[in-house]
């Protein structure tokens, strides 16, 4: 496999981490957003019922969609640190066939 080809791989996978992660924060960020405007919804019912029975608590929380974005978001670090290693390795054997060659 020639050593451009590696290089190029290692730059395409290392994108495709980058956008993994953007998703992931973003994902993250929509969630708690979602979380804090139910719990303020919550509280605004409970402020605005006339007896404690009538009272709403508080929705449960979707904690699996922040941990499995906070799971994606690990992994993409993953891949963008062995794509970063792959592009390091073909840097580093195209010195040395150069430095060979020359």
């Amino acid at each position: 496999m020639p050593i451009g080809s590696v290089f190029n791989n290692g730059v395409e996978g290392f994108n495709r981490a980058s956008q993994g992660i953007e998703k992931a924060s973003a994902e993250i960020n929509r969630a708690t957003i979602e979380q804090q405007d139910d719990a303020q919804l919550a509280q605004q019912r409970q402020l605005q019922a006339a007896r404690p029975e009538e009272a709403v608590t508080a929705p449960v929380a979707q904690p699996a969609r922040i941990d499995e974005a906070l799971v994606n978001l690990k992994v993409e670090e993953f891949n963008a640190k062995a794509n970063v290693n792959t592009i390091k390795t073909a840097d580093e054997v195209l010195g040395t066939l150069i430095d060979t060659r020359v």
